[in-house]
């Protein structure tokens, strides 16, 4: 049996993939293990949480007595270790997730300091860092904001963060990357930073964009000092299967003015109906231990395929990973459009498209992505993305099974292969 009876790959290719495999062993092992663990922790709060038929049912109107929206919020929690979460279909993005923990904590006068550098292009405006005086950002409404520089290596700068953390009411940390190539957070480095805001300011709100880590590890941020996590139903949590969403789990104060921001005061967690959405949300969520390790594994072997063809990868095979992207330095536009285009190509959905760079709402450069996907912008689905600029680089992220994205991996070299810009 051979993928070459449905896909045109190079022998040589298919030769270099083989060996990849060879190099990601040790990787897939770890990684296999670490989703049996999460299984088991999202299966054992399932039942302690139970879940039954009629939490798949959903609600219209205000929604009150929602079972099945009441219970995946204990689900989620009990899964991540926290006191409670706040798990909607209506929060259209991680970062309207993350608008909503911001907006919900932070008041006129207090202070919000990043510990890692610039946060992701599309929350500088909820920040005020662009837009105008106009805006709504929280700099409109008297929030002031300080980042602390990561160092050369890509790390947090933990000497600073004492002296920076002084008198802040929100200490920030992004566990991914965004678009640039410092290695993910793992859950070791943010628990050493969240003991340097403890000894200084032991009332400041720890708050974690964990967009992309879930279930990457044993532990969440939560588990070793954080107040608050914060993610979209469209990565790894939502397992492939939610259609949207996103959620907030932490320290049941936060939660609650977390719930007051997205509904309304005196209402928060108590309104929303799911309608229909219940159901996908609660398998997606059952899912997504199984499916983060499948885009894991498949981010490892791009990681050891084009480590072979010269290309510097981010993380290497063997490094620590503490989200499912992957960063490939590919060193201009050329290279970053074959491999989107050939990305594409190994879509269940849409594979006849041809990405191009267009204008994206919300980013600075233009921006090239390939995703060809069951639900639009899914990143937990096999996807790629880079915007126009230095270092060139290209992220990829998802394959909701090891097979389809490693399908995907070889037609992106092959489609650099067909062009001249790689050689074998």
């Amino acid at each position: 049996m051979d993928i070459q009876e449905f896909f045109s790959i190079d022998d040589r290719l298919i030769e270099a993939a083989e060996q990849a495999e060879v190099i990601c062993q040790e990787d897939f092992r770890w990684i296999e293990k670490t989703a049996a663990y999460n299984g088991a922790k999202v299966l054992a709060a399932f039942q302690k949480s139970r879940v039954t038929e009629p939490c798949f049912y959903g609600t219209t109107g205000y929604g009150y007595g929602d079972q099945g929206r009441e219970v995946l919020d204990r689900v989620v929690a009990e899964t991540f270790g926290t006191e409670d979460a706040l798990v909607r279909h209506n929060f259209v993005s991680g970062t309207h997730a993350l608008s909503v923990a911001l907006f919900g904590v932070l008041r006129t006068g207090d202070k919000m300091v990043s510990l890692t550098g610039r946060p992701y292009d599309t929350l500088e405006g909820v920040i005020g860092l662009t837009g105008d005086d106009k805006s709504g950002s929280l700099k409109n409404f008297g929030v002031d904001y300080d980042e602390i520089s990561l160092l050369p290596d890509g790390t947090p700068d933990y000497d600073a963060v004492p002296e920076a953390i002084e008198g802040a009411k929100v200490a920030y940390i992004q566990r991914s990357r965004g678009y640039s190539l410092r290695p993910a957070l793992t859950v070791e480095q943010i628990e050493r930073l969240a003991a340097l805001v403890r000894s200084v300011n032991p009332d400041a709100i720890i708050m974690v964009d964990n967009c992309y880590g879930e279930f990457v590890e044993a532990k969440e941020p939560v588990q070793v000092g954080a107040d608050l996590m914060i993610g979209s139903m469209i990565k790894n949590v939502g397992g492939g299967i939610a259609r949207t969403g996103g959620y907030i789990a932490g320290k049941t104060e936060w939660i609650q003015q977390c719930a007051e921001r997205l509904t309304c005061i005196g209402m928060g967690k108590e309104v929303g109906c799911t309608l229909d959405m219940n159901r996908e949300m609660f398998l997606g969520f059952f899912h997504a231990p199984d499916t983060t390790a499948s885009a894991l594994k498949t981010a490892d072997f791009a990681a050891a395929l084009f480590g072979q063809l010269g290309f510097s990868c981010y993380p290497a095979v063997g490094e620590t990973r503490g989200d499912i992207v992957e960063a490939i330095q590919l060193g201009d536009e050329a290279h970053l459009t074959a491999f989107c285009q050939g990305i594409q190509m190994g879509s269940p959905v849409d594979a006849f498209v041809v990405p191009e760079a267009w204008d994206m709402p919300g980013y600075s450069n233009q921006v090239i992505m390939a995703s060809g996907a069951f639900t639009m912008g899914a990143s937990i689905e096999l996807s790629a993305d880079a915007p126009i600029r230095e270092p060139f680089a290209v992220w990829m992220q998802g394959g909701i099974t090891y097979t389809s994205g490693r399908i995907g991996i070889l037609l992106a070299a092959q489609k650099m292969l067909e062009q001249g810009l790689v050689s074998l």
